[in-house]
């Protein structure tokens, strides 16, 4: 499931994720489970046909990212690989930074980042100018309806009905979401 919020120049766009990493960190073996919320440019494309025609719009390239991910093997809700990536290199994420307070109150910890634009643009390198002028504070005023988005998808985790397996197979390698 994909759920995108998107206001001047920035998007807020966040999904379930079932991952296997084939070359992970020590201590992150194994399948993860969870939900990845990034906050991204975002374009409007060119018309490409009438007026009224639909028209295309890009999710761009990544400024922030926090994955609420759990190993597949803990209890449901743990939340105990849960991280943040507070910049990016082109499109690759810089190393996981678990922080205190993500695994224990996601839901404050993303909305607190969310409410500061300003600070998520400083840690990616980048300038104020790079977004919209109104995307801050409508990003902010956002909050409340991203958190609850947010709220679904990990309940729909907790609850098996999300960031599932593919199948019965073994995998060694797995990227199974929008994000």
């Amino acid at each position: 499931m994909l759920y995108a919020f998107g206001f001047e120049r920035v998007a807020v766009v966040m999904g379930d994720l079932y991952f296997i990493d084939p070359n992970p960190l020590p201590g992150q073996e194994g399948a993860e489970r969870g939900v990845r919320l990034e906050v991204r440019l975002l374009k409007p494309g060119e018309l490409t046909g009438s007026i009224y025609s639909a028209r295309p719009i890009v999710v761009d390239r990544p400024i922030w990212r926090v994955d609420l991910l759990e190993a597949v093997t803990s209890p449901p809700g743990s939340l105990n690989r849960a991280h943040h990536h507070p910049a990016f290199s082109e499109w690759e994420p810089t190393p996981r930074c678990f922080v205190d307070g993500l695994s224990t109150h996601p839901f404050d910890w993303v909305a607190t980042q969310l409410s500061d634009l300003d600070a998520l643009l400083d840690q990616a390198g980048m300038a104020a100018t790079d977004v919209g002028a109104g995307d801050a504070e409508a990003l902010r005023q956002a909050i409340p309806e991203i958190t609850d988005a947010l709220g679904r998808l990990l309940a729909g985790v907790k609850e098996g009905r999300l960031a599932l397996a593919p199948g019965e197979e073994e995998l060694a390698s797995a990227r199974i979401g929008w994000l």
